[in-house]
């Protein structure tokens, strides 16, 4: 099967879940597929709960890269596959899977998607979303209280302690690997506007550069 591979990397905060899901919804189509790095993290359900919310999970070393690495050459090659769904709950994946069928553009998005030499290898677009460091803490602050129950003190806690760390020495220098970096974060709309012409160019060319 002939098909795209697009990597959307960036820091945590920095919008690039929001840029790749625009392109999803504006594009509306069944010839594009969307896989989430945060869904691939390694399992360690032998682990108690405790030592689980201790792991680093702004790490490379988190992320099962092997599975990732399988799945998207599956979906390059016509196969479907069951991607993983990771509970940020109780920090470990789910029993159930999400089915993805192959599609012509496959969208790959995650802190560190432009981290693994494997995985870029299999990426025809790479882009970085950048946003001021401030702008991502705040976004960060919002996202782990409203939608996973964290207490202000552990978000900033986590930030100071762990995030920002693994940023500067992983996300940060992953951009050098980028084709492209968007500046405004993820509601950039010129630059949607430029990377759905380009999927769209793909899309009816049957065929990518």
């Amino acid at each position: 099967m002939n098909s795209v591979v697009i990597g959307i990397a960036g820091g945590s905060g920095s919008g690039k879940t929001t840029f790749a899901q625009s392109l999803m919804k504006q594009l509306r189509s069944e010839h594009v597929v969307m896989l989430g790095l945060d869904n691939y993290y390694l399992d360690h359900s032998e682990l108690p709960l405790e030592e689980r919310a201790k792991i680093n999970y702004d790490h490379p070393d988190a992320f099962d890269w092997d599975l990732l690495l399988a799945h998207v050459k599956a979906l390059r090659a016509g196969k479907a596959i069951e991607s993983p769904i990771y509970n940020y709950a109780v920090h470990g994946r789910m029993k159930e899977t999400t089915p993805i069928k192959p599609g012509k553009v496959i969208i790959v998005e995650g802190i560190l998607v432009l981290y693994d030499k494997r995985l870029i290898q299999q990426m025809d677009i790479k882009i970085f979303v950048d946003a001021e460091a401030d702008v991502r803490f705040i976004r960060r602050l919002q996202r782990d209280i409203e939608e996973r129950g964290r207490s202000l003190n552990s978000v900033v806690d986590q930030y100071l302690n762990v995030v920002r760390k693994m940023h500067l020495g992983f996300v940060e220098p992953s951009k050098r690997h980028a084709d492209i970096i968007i500046p405004k974060g993820g509601h950039n709309e010129i630059a949607i506007d430029m990377i759905l012409t380009k999927i769209r160019s793909i899309l009816s060319d049957g065929h990518h550069t």
